[in-house]
């Protein structure tokens, strides 16, 4: 059955297709096994291209990782960064002397603004048993009047990060994680202070959606001017709006109609990102996006000469001590723990 109020079903890659005013997203799941006594995976690394390893080999990647999965320091200018971390664990620490620990629900959000540098590292701190995790990283554009705006890091606690339950007319169950925006008046914590996010018209929403077995929900209507977009990346199949979509694929929602899921036999998850884009050139290259390419240019002159303040930290691939557990140090020294 044909919809005209949902469109474009594309299948899912590593690297996730958006719509403005998201860049893209990227789902990572890797089954990472025991780790070692440096946080990195007790097996043999033979075989894989350290420092460009993207190619799943026994379930897991190292990535740039060379002993430890992640990313070892890298800058970004001109955009935001949220991470939603589903299961395992990430390191985090940046330029500005920031550092953290986060995952299991945990949102890390992420204005890199004028330039930064940071590491995300995957640290693998079980030694007698598996590893697994499972982030989305999601690049949120910013518009020209924010692109050298002080970079902002900031930390959303699974604790603080609303769950509303639903129970259609069968009793069955959905679950929306409201990590931006508000579904039915819940309203998500407040993102970093210049994200395209923070201002209420720009509409943008970031739900994690589950649904119980042969549950029935009817995602709201939004404003017409918005992007909305759902990622179907766990599950068998859903029927929206009568059209069915099969799991791994995504598909654009018309934003000023309700929009019904049917979800079939077993649990589903879903993705929901909607935003109002930003109607302004962009030019991306590598960790940069900018309006124009003289901006690109300029951010790597800006890079060479100022490293956007250095990098503080002993090691490009900074992990923290194994018996740390969650917690986030800010850069004027203040520092929360969970």
């Amino acid at each position: 059955m044909d919809s005209k109020y949902v469109t474009r079903i594309r299948e899912l890659g590593f690297q996730w297709e958006t719509n403005n005013p998201f860049l893209f997203c990227v789902h990572h799941l890797d089954h990472y096994p025991r780790g070692n006594k440096e946080l990195g995976p007790a097996a043999s690394l033979a075989g894989r291209d350290l420092g460009q390893d993207f190619t799943v080999k026994d379930g897991w990647r190292m990535y740039h990782g060379r002993k430890i999965p992640g990313f070892p320091v890298h800058p970004h200018r001109g955009f935001e960064t949220v991470t939603i971390v589903l299961n395992g664990f990430v390191d985090h620490a940046d330029s500005m002397g920031a550092a953290g620990r986060y995952g299991n629900g945990d949102v890390q959000w992420m204005t890199a603004g004028a330039g930064m540098q940071h590491a995300e590292m995957f640290p693998l701190l079980k030694t007698e048993a598996e590893n697994p995790l499972e982030l989305f990283q999601i690049w949120l554009n910013l518009p020209a009047k924010s692109k050298f705006v002080k970079p902002y890091y900031k930390m959303l606690w699974a604790e603080d990060i609303p769950k509303l339950t639903l129970h259609d007319g069968s009793g069955k169950s959905t679950e929306v994680t409201v990590i931006a925006g508000s579904v039915n008046g819940t309203a998500a914590p407040p993102p970093t202070p210049d994200s395209w996010a923070a201002p209420e018209e720009n509409r943008v929403a970031i739900w994690l959606i589950k649904m119980e077995a042969e549950a029935t929900w009817e995602i709201p209507a939004a404003a017409e001017q918005v992007t909305r977009s759902i990622y179907y990346y766990r599950g068998e199949q859903i029927r929206v709006d009568g059209r069915e979509i099969g799991s791994y694929k995504s598909a654009a929602l018309h934003p000023s109609q309700r929009i019904e899921i049917q979800n079939g036999a077993g649990e589903s998850r879903i993705l929901l990102l909607q935003g109002r884009p930003i109607e302004e050139p962009v030019v991306q290259y590598g960790p940069f996006v900018m309006n124009t390419e003289a901006e690109i240019r300029q951010a790597f002159a800006d890079y060479r000469e100022t490293e956007f303040g250095g990098w503080p930290w002993p090691r490009p691939d900074q992990v923290h001590e194994r018996s740390r557990g969650r917690f986030a140090r800010y850069p004027d020294g203040s520092e929360e723990t969970k």
